[in-house]
């Protein structure tokens, strides 16, 4: 059996439904918590319905629940993905952070360590901060974080080379970098602008749309965990995992244009605390260890989610042809 935390996330119901393809048993982990409609993860839930996974609701931060838990369970691997999430958030909210991000992760720590159990965990590239270092590689001090969120998981990621070293059980940290697709987070930016957009409101481009993501498309991010999982771990390793290809923000949000064909109200913004201009990413490392490296193209990916998200939401779909043929003879192709 395999614990997956997080399973009602958007990434963790996702990585819950290829293991239940591939004929694992899952226990999936979440506190269903309010950081955003609940209705969306427990929808997730829902979506994950199979004779071989079973839920449980519980906070990572219950010490005296998660003690029980693995001593009620045997698991041969745990893939740890609950954290409380947003870089922005924890800004303003920094107490819920350490709970579920530090205090839940020794929790997670404990119970491998106990048992002697695999652990995979994820990590994210706001680890790296302001480096000057391009692109972004393991190898990088990243010292100096400039969020709390990316302070509380470079901590996981010190935690958990303590622990292999002194325990000997393997921890594989994945450094996620702007993960998007279907059943995604309301407060991402393909959510928030798609919405806006289909709703002729308003959207916020902050750094006056002068930024660069590695956009990573939530099937590859699966792929990547999926694949490491089924490699032998040893010791304590880091890895990024996100397209190596820098996408300007500007084309991400005139292809949110093509999809949905309509054409989005711009709102300029200042760069907001702890936000970076760019993101490239390094993958060469976990090519090297796995044989892939994540490929799919915006211009799917974004397609892909505009289609869940019309379905999800019950709006009326247009043709992408027609809509990408509009776009194109105004010069946004």
């Amino acid at each position: 059996m395999i614990l997956i935390t997080g399973a009602a996330g958007f990434v963790g119901a996702s990585l819950s439904r290829r293991f239940l393809r591939e004929g694992q048993c899952v226990l999936g982990l979440d506190n269903l918590n309010d950081y955003y409609d609940p209705a969306l993860k427990k929808a997730r839930l829902d979506w994950l319905k199979h004779p071989n996974f079973r839920f449980i609701k519980l906070d990572l931060a219950n010490r005296d629940a998660m003690e029980k838990l693995f001593c009620n369970h045997s698991f041969d691997q745990v893939i740890h993905l609950a954290a409380q999430a947003g870089v922005r958030h924890s800004v303003t909210h920094p107490h819920v952070y350490i709970d579920s991000n530090v205090t839940g992760f020794l929790h997670i720590l404990e119970g491998c360590r106990n048992a002697t159990i695999p652990l995979i965990y994820a990590s994210t590239s706001s680890v790296y901060g302001k480096s000057t270092r391009l692109p972004f590689s393991e190898d990088d001090p990243c010292e100096h974080p400039i969020t709390l969120y990316g302070a509380t998981k470079r901590a996981n990621e010190l935690m958990a080379y303590s622990y292999t070293h002194l325990y000997t059980f393997p921890t594989t940290g994945l450094r996620f970098f702007t993960v998007y697709g279907p059943w995604g987070r309301p407060d991402m930016a393909l959510f928030k602008f798609t919405a806006n957009i289909l709703k002729g409101e308003p959207i916020e481009v902050y750094n006056h749309g002068d930024m660069l993501r590695n956009f990573t498309y939530v099937d590859d991010i699966v792929e990547g965990i999926f694949r490491l999982s089924q490699k032998k771990a040893r010791g304590a390793e880091i890895y990024n995992l996100g397209n190596p290809l820098s996408t300007p923000l500007m084309d991400y949000v005139q292809e949110i244009e093509v999809q949905t064909g309509k054409k989005a109200i711009l709102n300029f913004m200042p760069m907001q605390p702890g936000d970076i201009a760019q993101n490239p990413a390094d993958t060469r490392k976990l090519q090297l260890a796995i044989g892939f490296t994540p490929q799919v193209r915006i211009q799917e990916g974004i397609q892909h989610f505009v289609a869940w998200y019309r379905d999800y939401y019950g709006l009326r779909t247009c043709s992408a042809k027609k809509s990408a043929t509009r776009s194109k003879s105004k010069g946004q192709g």
